[in-house]
């Protein structure tokens, strides 16, 4: 898998083992938290470790195992890469990677389809972000995405003689302070033209502006009405500040528009569980909806994982067994019946939040659902 997208999470999703069951492995392979090898080598074996034992002898799962091990320790290039996520099935020749350069939880599952929950957090809490910082001299222009700031223009400008900032103030005069005005408006336009370029080229969900207070309101009427609907917030660092200190910045920004998205859901969802109509909360009501196919929107805490069942005639989840409540057959024991939840919203082409740290919604049960009806 090239890119993560929500298509291709989706695609994933879909897919389900025919001779053996897909083994899941996320690995925290961060080089920060792992220096050396051997760190690496441990946080691997003891992953494996778990696949193995999860595995009862399955032949196909034992050899994933080997075949991650394998990857592991002669392919995988930590100079650009944090995390690691890692769908096989060798009985039905799957293999995918997706190398990412964000941290992931280690996890390894076994199960009948893929668990992409964390691929679907990591691609909300990363939407792609712009950033354009702007002085009356200088224009940079950022795309901040999955931790990454990579800088997509720069310009200085210098200021013609005669509108030299020095220069004006010691001569002064009407005419002057116009041709600067008139010189800063047109620097301004050509940074919200170049912001808009950009999102042409490669689209982001976001934009934070860094710029002086007195020139805020008219670069945001710059810019374009695209770019205006998806503004986040300014950040506090000047135009000339390093690339250091504008990633960090960024990424405060994303967490914060992140917060305030998941904030906004979990309140919405708050309010339709209290007034009884499209809306339920906790573990089983939540499955009950999934199973009708009712869920418009999936709302789950990052992290929550509980057993549960899976009826295999029917497809239903159910967070009590043995038998289905539905059909009556005897239902089938699942280690995590939270992530299998969450791939067959994504396989109902429902919408999956994934809430990190939210009060709200940990009060609800840590999952809950906004219906269709």
């Amino acid at each position: 898998m090239a890119a993560i997208t929500e298509a291709a999470i989706r695609e994933l999703a879909a897919r389900r083992g025919r001779s053996a069951p897909i083994t899941s492995c996320y690995l925290d392979v961060d080089g920060r938290r792992l220096v050396r090898k051997q760190d690496l080598e441990r946080e691997v074996e003891q992953a494996l470790r778990t696949l193995r034992a999860k595995a009862g002898g399955d032949p196909s799962v034992e050899k994933d195992a080997e075949r991650i091990d394998r990857y592991i320790r002669t392919e995988l290039d930590r100079s650009r890469v944090r995390g690691v996520a890692i769908f096989a099935c060798s009985a039905d020749d799957l293999w995918e990677v997706v190398e990412l350069p964000v941290r992931v939880r280690t996890r390894v599952t076994v199960n009948q389809a893929p668990a992409v929950g964390q691929l679907e957090a990591l691609l909300q809490d990363h939407e792609p972000m712009g950033v354009l910082l702007v002085d009356r001299q200088r224009i940079r222009m950022f795309v901040f995405e999955l931790g990454e700031l990579v800088e997509r223009f720069e310009h200085v400008e210098e200021l013609p003689r005669e509108l030299d900032v020095r220069g004006l103030r010691d001569r002064g005069g009407e005419q002057h302070a116009q041709l600067l005005e008139a010189h800063t408006q047109q620097h301004l336009r050509k940074a919200a033209q170049t912001a808009f370029d950009v999102w042409s080229q490669q689209r982001f969900e976001h934009l934070a502006i860094g710029t002086p207070d007195d020139l805020v309101a008219q670069l945001e009427a710059s810019l374009h009405p695209y770019l205006r609907e998806r503004l986040c917030g300014r950040l506090p660092v000047p135009v000339t500040a390093p690339h250091d200190e504008v990633l960090a910045a960024a990424q405060e920004m994303e967490a914060e528009v992140e917060r305030r998205r998941e904030a906004e859901v979990v309140d919405r969802l708050r309010a339709e569980v209290a007034s009884g109509r499209r809306g339920v909360a906790g573990l089983a009501d939540t499955l009950e909806a999934l199973g009708d196919r009712r869920i418009d929107m999936l709302v789950v805490s990052d992290g929550y994982s509980a057993p549960g069942w899976r009826c295999e005639p029917c497809g239903r989840l159910a967070a009590i067994g043995r038998r289905c409540a539905h059909c009556g057959q005897e239902m089938v024991e699942v280690e995590d019946v939270v992530e299998d939840a969450i791939e067959e919203a994504l396989a109902q082409s429902s919408k999956v939040e994934i809430c990190v740290g939210n009060a709200d919604l940990d009060v609800l049960g840590r999952i809950g659902a906004l219906l269709r009806y």
